[in-house]
């Protein structure tokens, strides 16, 4: 029997790689981008699909509704479950942070030392609890118009915010992600941002990570530099209404 969805499924992320090769060849690059599929509010069968058309990351932005799905994708398939990397790229409180410390691979948005605190106490735990936990990849969120609102840590606050991070045993300083501001054009807002990346570096080589573009923008994030987009609708159509 067909499956519909999964034959939607299957060409927009064909479509969106497509867009993603064409990215990297205009800018001249050969090294790998990783594509995050973000599922939110997308249900968990969605995620099986996924991991069964070759994603192996997936992104969420709700701590609740992500740490449903990891546990809803292992019950329905371990083997393809233990394969995707789940990534947390929404807004993080601080008091939840230790959970989705437990479950998440990845983590795109420590904006403040509360949340870094918060993931550090989490992923002790979970290393204390089973064996295998290593390190949580985390990249600090930046703001580059300053407006901390809508996530993220100013550019001023940012070396210390690093500096912390980087002295926590549980966490593994990756870099950097922005979400660009909505006025103003994307290619100057992610050659700033890639530009922070870079300082970034100089001061943490291993913050090489660069998590930048989305559906809307993936070209030119591609262009700046970034090593991760996170993609949603291109891939999964709107969002249901809930």
């Amino acid at each position: 029997m067909t499956d519909p969805r999964a034959e939607e499924l299957a060409t927009r992320l064909a479509e969106t790689r497509q867009r993603l090769d064409a990215a990297r060849a205009a800018a001249g690059r050969t090294d790998e981008v990783d594509l995050v599929v973000v599922t939110k509010y997308h249900p968990v069968t969605d995620v099986l699909r996924l991991a069964r058309l070759g994603v192996r990351d997936v992104g969420e932005n709700r701590v609740q509704e992500a740490a449903a799905k990891v546990a809803d994708l292992a019950a329905a398939d371990a083997a393809l479950a233990a394969a995707v990397r789940w990534n947390m790229v929404g807004h993080i409180q601080s008091n939840k942070a230790a959970a989705v410390a437990g479950w998440a691979d990845r983590v795109h948005s420590v904006d403040s030392v509360k949340v870094a605190n918060g993931l550090q106490k989490g992923r002790a735990r979970a290393a204390g609890e089973r064996e295998g936990v290593t390190p949580l990849p985390v990249l600090l969120q930046l703001s580059l118009d300053g407006d901390t609102s809508r996530g993220g840590v100013t550019r001023e606050d940012l070396p210390a915010l690093a500096d912390h991070v980087a002295g926590l045993d549980h966490l593994r300083l990756a870099g950097l992600m922005v979400v660009p501001p909505l006025e103003g054009d994307a290619g100057a807002h992610f050659a700033d941002a890639a530009a922070v990346a870079e300082a970034l570096r100089r001061e943490h080589p291993g913050a090489a990570e660069f998590s930048a573009g989305m559906s809307g923008d993936i070209e030119e994030a591609i262009a700046a530099g970034s090593t991760c987009v996170r993609v949603g609708t291109a891939i999964l159509g709107p969002r249901p209404v809930v």
